[in-house]
């Protein structure tokens, strides 16, 4: 049965004395004052079986998982360095909980329990930290600034003939799966390696005339193992000879190939019209990963294109993150003004004294509802039309105001280098949401962690 606490814990060593085993120290101390979290996260642990969760006699408590989750974040661990490193390491060991006697977590057991914390329960042990921030005098949440910044999906520059590969590579890797579960019912041709070579005669052709002949066969052979595919699942649901436990590795399988077929169809689609007939495709259209799907195509000032979602940050005088939005499509700066001083009333229950944006979230009805929410000083870092006189009081406020907002600017490139923000390694949307919380909070108890030792 999970536990919040291990009912029986082993001897903790001390912590080094180093730099980096005081702040661990320091946020132990912090999550020692708020046991709560742990409730929190029993509630998310619950929902998974005793498969793969124990570990030792007991199990991982969900201390531990919290705990071990924010030293993965902190050092941009994988799974398998993160179960090595609190084997070997006397500080993070004693940080998670894990006593003399105590057995390592494996690294399944960590991916597991790590990858069952949902989104919804990270935001909200942030704003348990935030809580504890104010108790504190930490942060005081009356004076915030407002950004959006890209986080990027887990996947390779997208081009249509690297998804026509994909589709054919993973929709072959399915049917030989099937293979060796049904034996000599399934047979196909392995079109691998033609599609790989046509993939590779489109990055080196020459001309136009060339590179549309290499597709052309390209959407032959993903055609064919497309049909192949949807054949091979006939087969699989059909089967009555399978025992139990044969059928439930068919369905997978099953599930598996109908997702990766109806893919499949929108990448054939989607290079049909752009390559063979020469249109446009609208980014909300555009499929550029068949593994992460629900990714994004975001254009930056015209500079750039990147490749995973928006997110919107309100960041504190203390370098916290307050609140966070992981957005999906690529709205307008100036659509998410309001909405950022809505959540902010409902962390803190009163508004913000003062708040700065970046020029591209100003507009003159936004200056005048965010004053309507009781905001004294709104600061645009570009007015965008907007007198200094209708912002702020003074222009010596509006420029105090426009120099703290550009410190966002290093939080956010403070998340991306230490926390990881700047790629997202976890697979589906969920995950993806999940992440980005776990970098904050992470960020977010060093932070804290390095007031309380100053």
């Amino acid at each position: 049965m999970r536990k919040t606490h291990k009912s029986q814990s082993s001897l903790l060593e001390p912590y080094l004395e180093v730099e980096h085993a005081r702040e661990l120290e320091a946020i132990s101390s912090v999550l020692d004052e708020l046991p709560h979290l742990n409730d929190l996260v029993l509630q998310d642990l619950g929902n998974e079986g005793d498969a793969g969760s124990e570990v030792g006699c007991g199990g991982m408590s969900a201390e531990q998982v919290l705990r071990s989750a924010v030293i993965k974040q902190m050092n941009q661990f994988s799974y398998r360095e993160l179960a090595f490193h609190l084997s070997d390491s006397r500080s993070y060991r004693t940080f998670c909980r894990l006593g003399v006697m105590d057995k390592t977590p494996s690294k399944s057991a960590l991916a597991s329990n790590i990858k069952a914390l949902r989104a919804e329960t990270l935001e909200q042990i942030n704003a348990e930290l935030i809580g504890a921030a104010l108790d504190s005098n930490i942060e005081k949440g009356n004076k915030v600034r407002v950004d959006c910044t890209v986080v990027e999906s887990n996947i390779h520059h997208p081009t249509d003939s690297e998804l026509l590969y994909d589709c054919v590579r993973v929709l072959t890797r399915l049917m030989l799966r099937a293979r060796k579960l049904m034996g000599e019912d399934v047979v196909f041709s392995n079109r691998t390696r033609r599609a790989r070579r046509r993939r590779l005669a489109v990055r080196n052709a020459r001309n136009k005339q060339q590179r549309r002949a290499a597709y052309r066969d390209l959407l032959k052979v993903t055609e064919e193992t497309q049909r192949n595919a949807a054949r091979v699942k006939r087969i699989l649901s059909e089967s009555t000879t399978l025992d139990p436990v044969r059928r439930a590795s068919a369905e997978s399988i099953s599930a598996d190939i109908e997702r990766f077929v109806e893919l499949t169809d929108r990448v054939r689609e989607q290079t049909r019209r752009r390559v063979m007939e020469g249109q446009s495709v609208a980014a909300e259209d555009k499929i550029v990963s068949i593994f992460e799907e629900h990714t994004d195509i975001i254009r930056k000032d015209n500079r750039e294109t990147l490749y995973g979602h928006k997110i919107c940050l309100t960041g504190g005088t203390s370098s916290m993150i307050l609140d966070c939005v992981v957005l999906e499509g690529n709205p307008a700066d100036v659509t998410l003004s309001e909405t950022m001083i809505d959540r902010q009333i409902a962390l803190y229950d009163i508004p913000p004294r003062q708040v700065a944006f970046d020029g591209a979230f100003a507009s003159k009805s936004n200056l005048d509802a965010i004053k309507n929410k009781g905001v004294e000083d709104v600061a645009f870092a570009k007015g965008r039309g907007l007198q200094v006189k209708d912002m702020v009081r003074s222009s010596w406020v509006y420029q105090r105001l426009r120099r703290f907002r550009s410190g966002i600017e290093g939080v956010i490139s403070f998340l991306k280098r230490a926390f990881g923000l700047d790629r997202c390694t976890w697979r589906s949307f969920a995950s993806f949401k999940s992440y980005v919380w776990s970098s904050i909070i992470a960020a977010n108890l060093l932070v804290m962690a390095r007031h309380i030792m100053k």
